[in-house]
């Protein structure tokens, strides 16, 4: 599992034309499942995210949380973050990401394992294109790998 985190003052998923998911100051999340991701993963990764001291106090240091500034997260599904790009060639490998069936049901359970900590959660919409508009507070941004 690979997690893209974007600290954020505002994010915002379109789909269509339409806006599907949308935060102010938070964490925009782009989350890569790989094979043999499971729940024990996903919560690993949220225990780890949601406590992370990355938002500014009052003296401008990173050491506040995301509860401790009531933010919110823009949970977005992105399988191109395990992609292999050190092989040979100019086109990504995909074969670490997990199959689309296994990827969408760890998703939702990472959604829902979120919703169950009073997270402010939002999404986009798996498998779907999406555009994805932030306005970037920093930038702060981290690779979280599980």
């Amino acid at each position: 599992m690979i997690t893209l985190i974007q600290r954020v003052k505002r994010a915002k998923v379109t789909i269509s034309g339409k806006v599907v998911g949308e935060i102010d100051n938070g964490l925009l999340l782009y989350i890569g499942f790989e094979d043999g991701d499971n729940l024990e993963k996903i919560e690993w990764s949220i225990n780890k995210i949601i406590n992370l001291r990355i938002f500014s106090d009052n003296e401008e240091k990173m050491n506040l949380a995301l509860g401790d500034v009531n933010g919110g997260i823009l949970a977005i599904s992105n399988f191109t973050l395990p992609a292999d790009l050190t092989e040979s060639g100019r086109r990504p490998s995909f074969t670490k990401s997990a199959k689309p069936d296994v990827a969408e049901d760890l998703y939702n359970k990472f959604v829902e394992e979120c919703k169950k900590r009073n997270i402010k959660t939002e999404i986009g919409k798996f498998g779907a294109m999406m555009t994805i508009d932030s306005i970037a507070d920093g930038p702060v941004n981290f690779i979280l790998k599980r």
